[in-house]
């Protein structure tokens, strides 16, 4: 009788802060359950500080792939032995290989994610983009945009030269700029009143409302956007777009 040959144990997860609600955790521990993948599991490694990143590398047996999220996407980097060209270039990794050798690349599907998701609402007139929120999500957004070629500004509460603050989003701007992305994470299941401050009277059909936040489904943000007549979309279908593109990048 030929004996059964066991498949190795390969092992994922996902570094962040407070990560419970995680989306990557279920969608993972599904797809592995649907296709009968048994020799693999999908970890959440809270964290609360990125210095512990190295103890997991370490302690975890069977570890091949990564997600970062939220606060770690740009504080990663100095850990990493190399970067894809896109990583570097947006600077801020969100998926990590980890090599028999325990060498560490990462690379960056956030911009794809986007970009494939917002793809089909563009239109003609979709030429200028504001994105709110200058952390490391809002980098891949930014380099998305490029692909894609609109222009795009950043908005934050604290500006510099180059941005505007949420005060300075007139009438004026909102009919030059036709789509907002959120790439904050305000308005998140529990705080999910909470909304960026905009005059939300100043969206039109003309406009695409995207938000990066998919917990709750229709954030504040979307609604109020919503009512005035934009095209609204969460994160939902972004993060199922760059999980299948860093499965792909794991099994490479």
């Amino acid at each position: 009788m030929k004996k059964k040959s066991h498949k190795k144990q390969r092992k994922f997860g996902l570094i962040g802060k407070n990560i419970d609600y995680s989306f990557s955790k279920k969608y993972f521990t599904d797809k592995f359950a649907i296709n009968h993948f048994d020799n693999c599991e999908y970890e959440n490694y809270d964290i609360p500080n990125i210095n512990q990143f190295k103890e997991i590398i370490k302690s975890s047996k069977g570890l091949v792939g990564l997600n970062v999220t939220i606060p770690y996407k740009e504080e990663i980097i100095p850990y990493l032995d190399k970067l894809s060209k896109s990583a570097k270039k947006i600077g801020a990794v969100n998926c990590i290989t980890i090599s028999k050798k325990k060498k560490l690349k990462g690379y960056n599907t956030d911009f794809s994610g986007f970009k494939k998701s917002i793809k089909p609402l563009i239109k003609e007139h979709h030429k200028k983009a504001l994105i709110l929120g200058t952390g490391g999500a809002s980098k891949a957004i930014a380099f998305a945009f490029k692909k894609l070629d609109i222009e795009f500004d950043f908005v934050s509460r604290d500006p510099s030269e180059y941005e505007y603050s949420y005060e300075e989003l007139n009438e004026d701007i909102f009919s030059e700029y036709h789509i907002v992305v959120n790439t904050t994470p305000i308005g998140t299941f529990p705080n999910m009143t909470e909304a960026p401050e905009l005059n939300y009277s100043l969206f039109t059909p003309k406009h695409i409302a995207f938000d990066l936040v998919y917990n709750p489904e229709e954030t504040t943000f979307l609604k109020k956007a919503r009512k005035a007549g934009a095209v609204t979309k969460n994160g939902y279908q972004m993060l199922v777009n760059q999980a299948e593109k860093a499965w792909l990048i794991w099994n490479k």
